[in-house]
């Protein structure tokens, strides 16, 4: 039995990088950290929120890279060394990725009580219907 791929399905034409798509969905780190949520704001918008206790603004990147948001965060080391008794806020360096559909653009991020949150927005779709000439050979 051969084994048919997704992108090579006769039925998907131009569907080859839904495949690339996913195996780069499924290696991205799945660690838990840190936790987030993803809601759905409005029609065409979103809002991704991570759970960034401990860091400042200037600790995070927020990028967007081949249709792929990366957000980045590390604490840089203090001058003044610390010691604690006990650590139960995680301040590990992180990195979250979250692959955007097309059309799908990042509209803002801001930082409230320690929670990061990014607004994504959907282009309005083209309803254009385009009807194709038939030629003689």
């Amino acid at each position: 039995m051969t084994k048919l791929s997704l992108g090579s399905h006769p039925f998907l034409l131009g569907f080859e990088q839904l495949e690339r798509l996913v195996e780069r969905t499924a290696k991205s780190g799945n660690d838990g950290y840190p936790p987030f949520n993803i809601e759905q704001s409005g029609d065409r918008s979103y809002r991704i929120t991570l759970a960034v206790a401990g860091f400042r603004e200037s600790d995070l990147s927020i990028t967007v890279e081949d249709r792929q948001l990366v957000v980045r965060g590390r604490i840089a080391d203090e001058d003044e060394p610390r010691v604690f008794l006990h650590r139960g806020i995680a301040a590990r360096q992180f990195q979250r990725s979250f692959v955007l559909a097309e059309g799908v653009d990042v509209a803002g991020a801001t930082m409230e009580n320690g929670l990061l949150h990014i607004d994504l927005e959907r282009a309005q779709p083209d309803t254009v219907v385009q009807t194709i000439q038939i030629q003689t050979a």
